[in-house]
């Protein structure tokens, strides 16, 4: 395993680490030298991580944690403190979808989108953060949306969960530099990503979800969850405030500056012509 003097013998936690974006974080970060602590609620593709992580040469803690449940979250942030002596970077990756209209909606749907995308970051970052001050060379690093840049009909929950993540984050940042924390603050907004979040997305009644999974994964799934890490961990290295994953990411960011509301009208039109 080659190193890499940056991350090398960090602690890196990683939630949703049981596949896509979080999977391949762990990876790049295992090769980079450092250690890490992986949760999932799905344990079998979390023990595949891990495997793929140790036969790196890794030194992995993995637990099952809901970044929803807000106890075993603080729990898990002194748990893995106390195992590793300290604790530089945390990536709140864990994240869910869901398909349907505000009318649509029902609102244990709406509550379920933000107790994971937003209030799973905002556990995990209030967790861990005293011990990444504590470390003098921490990061957090957040992960919104393209979603978080712009909004669509029949996405209003995740919309709202991950624009809140973007606000949340960067405010986090100006504390931090208030503060004169030595604490970094990062909030990724991924494009189009080959991961299965689309295909275990959960829809309102009468919307026909497997055939937005499929128009997902066919027409907007354009790069590799491997390339979305080594934007971010390359984002994370030069310490910057947004990272934008994609072509995409970066056209529709300079899009939605440059039309300001006016692109709500646009989107529309999309939706009619390309979702279902």
């Amino acid at each position: 395993m080659s190193s890499d003097a940056y991350f090398n013998d960090k602690v890196c936690v990683i939630t949703g680490a049981g596949s896509g974006i979080g999977r391949a974080l762990a990876e790049n970060l295992a090769k980079r030298g450092a250690k890490l602590a992986l949760s999932d609620i799905d344990t079998e593709g979390l023990a595949e991580t891990v495997l793929r992580c140790e036969n790196l040469g890794a030194e992995v803690k993995s637990d099952r944690i809901n970044v929803a449940e807000r106890e075993a979250v603080l729990l898990y942030a002194d748990a893995v403190n106390a195992h590793f002596g300290t604790v530089h970077q945390i990536y709140n990756n864990a994240g869910i979808a869901y398909y349907g209209d505000v009318m649509k909606s029902e609102f244990k749907d709406i509550e379920r989108i933000m107790d994971v995308d937003f209030w799973g970051v905002v556990n995990g970052t209030k967790a861990f953060l005293p011990y990444i001050i504590d470390s003098g060379d921490g990061h957090v690093i957040n992960v919104s949306s393209l979603f978080g840049l712009i909004a669509v009909p029949g996405q209003s929950a995740y919309n709202a969960a991950k624009f809140a993540v973007r606000g949340f984050t960067e405010s986090l940042r100006q504390e931090m530099l208030v503060g004169r924390h030595k604490v970094k603050v990062t909030c990724v907004h991924p494009g189009g990503i080959k991961t299965a979040v689309a295909r275990s997305a959960t829809w309102a009644e009468g919307i026909d979800g497997k055939k937005a999974a499929s128009m997902f994964d066919a027409k907007l799934a354009m790069h590799t969850p491997e390339m979305a890490a080594q934007t971010i961990t390359e984002g994370v290295r030069k310490g910057h405030g947004r990272v934008l994953i994609g072509w995409e990411a970066k056209l529709i960011d300079a899009f939605v500056r440059v039309t300001a509301s006016g692109y709500q009208r646009i989107a529309t039109v999309v939706n009619r012509q390309l979702l279902p």
